[in-house]
Formats: structure tokens, sequence, C-alpha cells
């Protein structure tokens, strides 16, 4: 087994997690809670450090509130047998498991690790601080899979559908007049059973190579805070690499009431420009004399907004995305410059969690490798994140390519493609803040995509009216009738990236849209059983692999001859990026950089980098500015 490399070593040292690359576990809790994580069929340096408070930190940091009280830790659970269920809610009653919130109800982390959970209950009971009275008590899910509906103390109060999105219930009216709470959520999650069609991106109940373990019900945070009467529900925020800014903040009663919006220096109370307005209404201004955000200088700016008591933090970072020409070939511009943008595929799932990472940290760990190599950007694929990932994103300065999460691959009825379409306007509107995104991806590979009326240019017409600021690929790999910015090739292994040569499930090099591999790679190197998903129908299909090498030797090899191929067309032809396949193993996939359990790094780090930085280069001769460098007064690389 290849030894791990002084990258990785160094990595997972500076987050003091070095000590369990041993196997040293505390398997149980020492607080006496009866939850306790179920063994997972692999594990990872983290899986036994996450404890009974997972994800502490603030889940959402572009609308933050100072009086917050988060309610993740240990919930208890029931099996429900259908979705009847839900209309005789089981009221004051104990339930017999204790399940860790958040989490997949399939992962080990859960402390459940089940199958087949279509129906559930979920309880725990929750305080609200004195010193909020008087004020509004929002209850805040940042994701819940698929459906959840939502009592509080034997009241229902509130419902939401789509398993990637955040959603708020104002419960002031339902609270106890007491000190405790009873907070019940019901949660139906069909994934591809029977004839649902629903955004389910890579999940299924019958894993099998690309499609993985599904996650069932509250994966990522949920927390209450204080409001007052009048708040800030949500906020429109865009800065450019003009300085130009333009706000929308919406209120919770949509009355118009004077807003002012502060733009400061990092981590200071030093305001740099200020502007006044009404709510509901764009409210523009300019900031001079600003950094730039790039992936070499991703330079951050806070936010402060005032809605009469209200008072919310966000951030932002000055940059514009593009299309233009660039010596007569169509390239994505960033602060009006041609930056080659080169990632990873990145499915985001966790042996131990799924769907749900750890910790912070180790969701960051992965994007500090890639940086640490010499990436400057992902493709999350098929799956909305914490937003707490697009803010190390923000931070680290990762270019992110965001897809939204796909339908089965089926063709859905008129019903399912409205819902489909309602999800989509959602992801867009809830991640559209931050700076790192890049582009937005409507369709992957054909999956539930309709191929006989064409509606990627309704939809392309659609995100571009609710976020103008931003390139749409609007199909990465396949059916493409010309829609959007972008001509997208998947290829194994060989690229094939704005070249006069194409496979047959893709179409030839559009000059019109930007030239792009959004995928490719994906070759394999087969690891020792310890490093594996131990599951014999993913081990089974490991051979379904694009291609397998027998040594890392070989792995690296190969991996250098499809990287000078892609150097070669970004030189010879009008190739402006690629994603190579893919950031770790997922299950029966053993294509990653890193192993799924993310303690082998595969790659030969000084040739990556060099071959990386060739990439780059190639750019830069092609009127590019190389990895990433644009115009700035301050700041520099992250330091890693």
């Amino acid at each position: 087994m290849h030894a791990v490399t002084g990258l990785l070593t160094s990595l997972l040292a500076s987050s003091a997690l070095a000590r369990s690359l041993g196997g040293i576990y505390n398997r149980r809790q020492s607080n006496g809670t009866e939850y306790a994580v179920k063994e997972p069929p692999l594990t990872t340096p983290w899986t036994y450090e996450v404890g009974t408070d997972p994800w502490p930190e603030y889940p959402r940091p572009q609308l933050q509130r100072s009086e917050w009280k988060n309610l993740n830790g240990v919930w208890r659970y029931r099996n429900a047998s259908s979705l009847g269920d839900v209309e005789s809610p089981p009221f004051g009653a104990i339930f017999p498991q204790e399940v860790l919130v958040p989490s997949c109800l399939e992962s080990g982390l859960s402390g459940l690790q089940g199958q087949n959970v279509t129906y559930s209950w979920l309880s725990t009971t929750f305080s609200v601080p004195h010193d909020w009275s008087g004020e509004r008590v929002l209850l805040n899910f940042a994701a819940v899979d698929y459906e959840a509906t939502v009592f509080v103390n034997g009241q229902r109060a509130g419902f939401h559908r789509g398993g990637y999105f955040a959603f708020t219930v104002d419960v002031t009216q339902y609270l106890s007049s007491n000190s405790t709470n009873e907070l019940l959520v019901f949660v139906h999650d069909p994934t591809d059973s029977g004839d649902y069609v629903i955004p389910v991106g890579k999940q299924t109940l019958s894993p099998s190579h690309i499609f993985y373990r599904p996650c069932t019900g509250i994966w990522q945070t949920v927390w209450i805070e204080s409001a007052p009467a009048d708040y800030i529900a949500h906020l429109d925020l865009n800065a450019n690499a003009d300085g130009d800014v333009t706000v929308t903040v919406f209120s919770s009663s949509e009355d118009p009431n004077p807003v002012t919006v502060e733009i400061r220096e990092k981590h200071s109370t030093d305001v740099l420009a200020s502007e006044e307005g009404i709510a509901g209404s764009p409210i523009e201004f300019h900031v001079p004399h600003v950094d730039l955000w790039s992936p070499d200088s991703p330079t951050l700016y806070d936010v402060v907004v005032k809605l009469d008591e209200d008072k919310i933090h966000s951030y932002t970072g000055f940059r514009t995305y593009s299309k233009g020409e660039v010596d007569g070939i169509q390239r994505p511009l960033t602060n009006g410059e041609f930056i080659f943008q080169f990632g990873t595929l990145d499915q985001g799932y966790w042996p131990d969690g799924l769907y749900t990472p750890p910790s912070l940290e180790a969701m960051v760990f992965d994007l500090k490798v890639l940086k640490k190599l010499g990436f400057n950007m992902v493709r999350k694929h098929i799956k909305v994140e914490t937003a707490l990932f697009y803010k190390a994103c923000d931070e680290l300065g990762l270019f992110v390519i965001q897809d939204m999460p796909s339908l089965k691959p089926t063709t859905p009825n008129a019903e399912q493609q409205v819902e489909f379409e309602r999800q989509l306007e959602l992801l867009i509107n809830q991640q559209k803040h931050f700076p790192s995104i890049s582009t937005w991806v409507i369709y992957n590979e054909g999956w539930g995509q309709i191929t006989d009326i064409y509606p990627e240019f309704r939809l392309t017409d659609r995100v571009r009216k609710l976020d103008p600021y931003r390139l749409i690929d609007a199909t990465s790999g396949w059916h493409d009738h010309g829609a959007g910015d972008i001509h997208d090739n998947h290829h194994y292994a060989n690229p094939q990236c704005g070249s006069p040569f194409y496979s047959i499930l893709s179409t030839p090099y559009d000059p019109k849209r930007i030239g792009f591999q959004g995928e490719f790679g994906g070759i394999g190197h087969n690891v020792s059983i310890e490093h594996l998903w131990n599951v014999q129908e993913a081990i089974s299909t490991i051979n379904q692999t694009y291609e397998v090498n027998e040594s890392l030797d070989a792995w690296n090899y190969r991996a250098h001859k499809l990287l000078v191929e892609l150097t070669e067309q970004t030189d010879m032809f009008a190739c402006s990026g690629g994603v190579w396949t893919q950031t770790t193993d997922v299950e029966g996939e053993v294509n990653g950089l890193l192993t799924y359990d993310r303690r082998v790094l595969r790659p030969d780090v000084e040739q990556w980098k060099r071959d990386i930085d060739g990439l780059y280069d190639a750019a830069g001769r092609r009127g590019g500015k190389g990895r990433g460098r644009s115009r700035k007064r301050g700041g520099g690389v992250v330091e890693l």
C-alpha cells in the first residue's frame, strides 16, 4: 500500500487528527448517553471525534443573527409505517431509539444505520432563552431530505418539500408558557422508489457503482433564533468587479420599511461605504478601490444590514463572471480576464456520514487537499452542500460549478417537471450570494431531461432572470441542443475539450459557446480492504471503473498522460477548463484522488502540481491569466 504522502500527513496533523491514522478510536461517548456511532462499512479519521454536539458553527453565514441557539445533538427516533401516520402525531411519546442530528438515518454517525427508512418520526425538546421575550422565535432547518412536517407542542407548524434546501418556521405562536417545548418532525423520503421522480442526485435505494446509499432525514443543522416582529427574511446581494453593489432586502412583513446596508473591511468596524433604501426594492451603490475576489486573492468584505430593530451580518466578494471573446475564442471571464478553471467532480459523500460530513474540519480538509494540489475549482456534483461549504470555497479561493440535483434517469411527467423547476429556483435563490459560485448546471448527462421539447432553453432563460451574474451550463455532457453559455463534453478517460473530435454521445464543439471538459479522467486504482467500502455489492462493481491501474505508479503515469492531453487541447484548440473525476472514492468507485476514508492520497504531489500549472500556462499562452491571478490591493494566496 502506498504510504500516506507528506501533503496528507501535514493536513491531518494540522487538524490534530494524525493519531486517528493508527485506528485509535473512542467508540462510545463519555457522557453516559445511549447514543453511539454504529460501525459503518468504512470509517474516516473523524468518525469517532464527532461527539454528541455536532456542527456547532452558525450555519447561515450570509444572514447571521447574534441571538441563536443550536438544536443539534441527540434526538429520539421512531419508524413510521405510512404517509398517513402524519395525521396521528405521537405527541408526548418517548421514542425507542436515539439518533444524532444532523445525520442521514442510513449512516453510521446517526447511530441507526437504517435501510428503507421511508417514513420517520424524530423528536426533541428545546427551551427559549428568557431574554428573547417579546421577540419572534424562528425555527430553522438547513436541509431535510425529503419532505418534513413540523409540529411544535402538539400543533402543526410547517411543511417543506425538497431535500437540499433550507426553510424557516415562525414558531412563536406555538411556544409553551413554561420552559420546555416539544419538537416533532415527520419525514417522508421516497428516494427513487416506485413512480417517484424527485431530485435525488446520486441517491438510490439499490446502490450500484455510480449510484450510492441514500440519505434520509435532518442532515443539516437545526437552530432557533430571535428576531423582531419585522425582520430580514432574505437578502439578494451581488458585488461586481467595478465595485458596484446591488442589494435587495426582503422583510417578513413585506412593508416598504427603510433599510441600511454597510460594506466593511473584513473583521473590522471600518465602514467603506453605506447606502439607505427601502425593503423589497433594489439598492445600488459603489465602493471605491476594492480588492477583487479571485482564486489567488480570495478577498472578502463584511456586510451589515439593518431593518428597523433587526440587524444581520453577511459578507461578499467583488468579482464579475461573464463570457467574452479572447483571441477569437469564447472564454469564461473572471473580472474581465480568462482564467482556466480546473477542478474535480466533487460528490460530497462520506462513508461515516453519507451526505453529512463528520465535521466542518473534515469537510474543509477535502478542499484544502485540492487547493494544495493546485486546483482552483470544484464541480459540486448533483448535490447541494451546507452553506459553510461555499463559505470555505469563498475563503480558500475555489470556483464552484454548482449542479442542480438531478432526477433519477427517467423522463418526468408534467407534475414532476413543475416540481423540478420549483426546486431549481430554490437552488438559485438560496445559493446565488456566494462569490465563489461561477456557473450553474441545470442538467447532468440527460438525467431527467425531456429530450423532445428542449426545456433547457426555457430553463436557461429562467435561471438567467433569477441570477444574471453567472454563467449557465444548461446540459453538462448530453443531450446538448445549443442552450446556455457552455459547450460541455464528457469523455472517459481522454478529454475532448473544445476540440475538432468528439464521441458519439457528445456533439461537435460549438464555437459560439465556451469549450469545456465537464468530466474526464476517472481512472481507478484498487486498494486493500481497510480503505474500501466494505459492502460486497459495492466491491463487486469495482471493475466497472472506466480504467483500473494495477499500481499507484501506473495510476500517476496515466494521470500525467491525460493531463498533458488536456494541456495540448488548451494549447491547440478552444479548451477553457476541465473537471477531473473525482475528489474521493465513493462506495464501489475507486477513482478518487483520495480514498473514500481520506487516508490515502493517490497523486504524486509534485507531478500533479507541475501538470496542473502546465494547464494554466497553456491558457496563459492563449490569452489567459494563469491559475487565477487578478487585480488586487492586498491579500494573497490562502495559507493552508
